[in-house]
């Protein structure tokens, strides 16, 4: 194994204790394997910015990783731990969809986007990553009506348009899990009176020092 890889597996291992997140070998593999596949699929079709393989590991890894233990909670408080279902919208090379799929086997994921070659990528993700609860779609997140548990987004868009678009595709009892940085206030300000924002948490990305927050939010009853 080069040392550079070493280096990564190592990263990502430090990260995964700070985060109190127990994965096997297979799940860190496919991780590593999937930073992998979004390296090698930017070099034609820039999935992201970032090229750098450290970079990415914190910008994109463990910046999705962060927010999976606060997901698992949920579905457990929600008696959703052994099956759910999760929409991750305007997901582009994955993030956090695919980093969901690999660490929440019973969780079915949707990652959709309107870019063609994204959702390509997540396809061949799905099937290089042996991910069976993980599909790509390429559609407007407007036309999705099957119900989700979940419909989680990353700096995606407003939270106002965020749960507008898709409040089509949403369960009767479920949530939205928008990933932000710093709090919007703005944002949650201009929410309509029908959206509730009842948790905002805080997140502690290793590696990052950068504010990363994640607003839950649902239908006023």
């Amino acid at each position: 194994m080069a040392s550079a890889e070493v280096n990564l597996r190592a990263t990502l291992l430090e990260g995964l204790e700070a985060l109190g997140l127990p994965l096997d070998d297979a799940q860190i593999d496919q991780l590593l394997s999937y930073q992998a596949l979004i390296a090698k699929w930017t070099q034609v079709y820039n999935l992201t910015a970032v090229r750098d393989p450290a970079e990415m590991m914190t910008h994109h890894l463990l910046d999705s990783l962060a927010a999976v233990p606060a997901l698992q909670r949920h579905l457990r408080s929600a008696g959703l731990a052994q099956a759910s279902r999760l929409l991750d919208v305007g997901s582009g090379a994955g993030l956090p969809g695919v980093v969901m799929a690999v660490c929440c086997p019973a969780v079915k994921v949707t990652c959709v986007d309107t870019v063609a070659k994204k959702a390509a990528f997540i396809k061949q993700a799905a099937l290089a990553l042996k991910l069976p609860n993980l599909t790509g779609l390429h559609a407007r997140v407007e036309s999705i009506s099957q119900p989700h548990d979940v419909i989680c987004s990353r700096a995606f868009a407003s939270l106002a348009d965020f749960t507008q678009w898709s409040a089509g595709a949403l369960a009767p009892d479920g949530v939205w899990m928008a990933m932000k940085g710093k709090q919007p206030t703005d944002e949650v300000n201009a929410l309509p009176e029908n959206i509730e924002l009842f948790h905002v948490e805080q997140l502690q990305v290793p590696g990052l020092q950068a504010e990363r927050c994640i607003l839950w939010l649902r239908p006023v009853a």
